[in-house]
């Protein structure tokens, strides 16, 4: 209790973009320009899967749930990143930020048990392909999502609460433009061990048990595929996973390397975790969309429509 006659900080500093300087400005551009194309690409997925009635089926129930995901995350991080690029505002009140990580880390959890959800898809859909559409049915994708945003919220939300009990007694840098977990109470002058000890539960419990669960059914769905007769048929099969490798690619690699440096690299550069969490929150956004529009024959052909009526 030696620590709560300390003044509170009601305020912390946004890092990232260290060595920009001069060129902060120029800079700015293409990554604004990235965080629009992913609002955009996830905005016409979700909005083709509405109107198209051959998409109305649980796979793409989930596909439409990862949009929503991505855009929660742009939309968590994309106002304080404007704020540091355009506006050189690094200050952000201590309220703020923990409502900041608190949608950050809602949304990187949805979006990880989604993922999950799909591995889970391409399972039924491989291995027990005569039972799919009674296994599979809207009612229980539908269940599916509201226990992926139950679970999500009922662990997440200690997050900040716990941290509303620690004492801040200066304003901190982070090492982001946006608020995470684990940034955050590097920077305390408290005991930070139960914390620490959640954080560490939080992300074992959650994205830890989802890839373990992903790669689980990825073992069985390749057990499956192997004892296929033709090759032919082999590709054909493992042809209806590769969106859904991509996405799990592009999510857990980046989200891996954040933790790791974070919990290990307390010596590297700047620059590394700015790129290294810009790429975390970045890259699913922008190329789950793509990934899903080339591979998916019924969304490729209603984009190259909506262009070529655009361009008549």
């Amino acid at each position: 209790e030696a620590n709560s006659s300390q003044p509170k900080t009601l305020s912390f500093l946004l890092g990232g973009f260290p060595a920009w300087g001069s060129t902060q400005i120029w800079g700015s551009v293409p990554l604004c320009s990235v965080y629009l194309l992913a609002l955009l690409g996830n905005c016409i997925i979700l909005s083709i899967i509405k109107v198209e009635r051959s998409l109305h089926a649980p796979m793409y129930l989930l596909l439409a749930m990862l949009a929503v995901a991505d855009l929660g995350l742009c939309t968590s991080t994309f106002p304080s990143v404007l704020m540091v690029l355009w506006l050189k505002a690094r200050e952000i009140g201590v309220g703020i930020c923990l409502a900041q990580m608190f949608f950050i880390h809602t949304f990187t959890d949805i979006e990880s048990a989604v993922i999950l959800a799909m591995a889970f898809d391409r399972y039924v859909a491989i291995c027990h392909p005569l039972r799919y559409s009674s296994i599979l049915t809207t009612s229980v994708t539908m269940k599916i999502c509201v226990a992926i945003i139950t679970r999500t919220i009922l662990i997440v939300i200690p997050l900040p609460v716990l941290l509303t009990q620690l004492c801040f007694s200066r304003a901190a840098k982070l090492s982001h433009p946006y608020c995470l977990h684990p940034d955050i109470i590097k920077h305390s002058g408290s005991d930070t061990r139960i914390n620490s000890a959640y954080g560490l539960f939080a992300l074992i419990s959650t994205l830890g048990l989802d890839l373990l669960f992903v790669l689980l059914s990825y073992v069985l769905i390749l057990k499956t595929i192997l004892n296929i007769a033709t090759w032919r048929e082999r590709l054909k099969a493992l042809n209806t996973c590769m969106s859904h490798i991509c996405a799990v690619l592009l999510f857990f690699i980046p989200m891996i390397c954040l933790s790791m440096l974070h919990r290990f690299g307390k010596h590297m550069s700047p620059k590394v975790y700015t790129l290294v969490a810009n790429l975390h929150f970045l890259a699913p956004p922008l190329l789950n969309p793509i990934v899903y529009s080339v591979k998916t024959k019924v969304i490729r052909e209603r984009i190259l429509r909506i262009f070529y009526q655009r361009g008549g």
